[in-house]
């Protein structure tokens, strides 16, 4: 069988490509490098010929609610063509716990990518997830002499859990919105980056930042905790940050 791995290229794609051979099956990466562009369709339709299973992990870096939103229209309109030409029998989103319950302009890209799954005439998979580990790394990564860091309250699970998460979704049957996943802890975003900043060894000063306005509240008031049942990863973030092959290729 033949998955294609829209964003392979990327932290959580390069994951789920792994996740896909080790099931026997074989990875097809959509992305630049691989000269698939999804904003424009090209190398896509020569990319899916023979696929049978879709898994979009595409993403932008933005904070802006126009881009997030233009970005993921685009890429997710033409992904959904082009599978359904080519024959796709299932369509698998990774998306964000609390998608719909948080104001965040990159947020709505998102909402608008589950409208044109849920739309669309492939049959569809949604998985939403909950901040990974590794977004305490990527926070830690900026640049400056302190590192700000939104005060948010989350339930972080490691991106290899989501990675075969998404795997298992895919070579199953269509199920339309799946349980969400989430860690198995809940945890402060500023606590964490400092942990993560202790066992590397840095120094800088970490500064609690609250967002302005609901959207700040929404953050700290747990709106992107998940509010049902389902799976819950067993990788705690003590068990990531102390396991250097983890947290360690976490680094940009």
């Amino acid at each position: 069988m033949r998955v294609a791995v829209a964003g392979g290229t990327g932290l959580v794609g390069k994951l789920v490509v792994e996740a896909v051979r080790d099931t026997g099956a074989e990875p097809v990466v959509l992305a630049r490098a691989a000269g698939v562009d999804l904003t424009t369709g090209q190398g896509l339709d020569r990319s899916l010929t023979g696929v049978e299973r879709v898994i979009d992990v595409s993403n932008i870096a933005t904070m802006s609610r126009s881009r997030s939103a233009a970005f993921f229209e685009a890429a997710t309109s033409r992904l959904l063509r082009a599978g359904e030409t080519a024959g796709v029998t299932h369509h698998v989103a990774l998306s964000i716990v609390g998608v719909d319950r948080v104001d965040l302009g990159y947020y709505a890209g998102k909402r608008r990518q589950e409208d044109l799954v849920r739309a669309g005439q492939v049959p569809y998979s949604v998985l939403r997830a909950t901040q990974f580990h590794e977004f305490a790394a990527q926070v830690l990564a900026r640049g400056g002499p302190f590192v700000p860091v939104p005060r948010m309250l989350c339930r972080p699970v490691a991106a290899a859990e989501v990675a075969r998460a998404l795997v298992d979704l895919a070579l199953a049957e269509p199920v339309g919105a799946a349980p969400e996943l989430a860690g198995p802890e809940e945890r402060e975003m500023v606590g964490m980056v400092r942990q993560l900043q202790r066992a590397r060894g840095g120094r800088r000063p970490v500064v609690p930042v609250r967002l302005p306005g609901r959207v700040g509240g929404q953050l700290v008031g747990g709106a992107l905790l998940p509010d049902g049942p389902g799976p819950r990863g067993t990788t705690t973030f003590d068990a990531w940050v102390a396991d250097p092959g983890a947290a360690g290729s976490a680094r940009p």
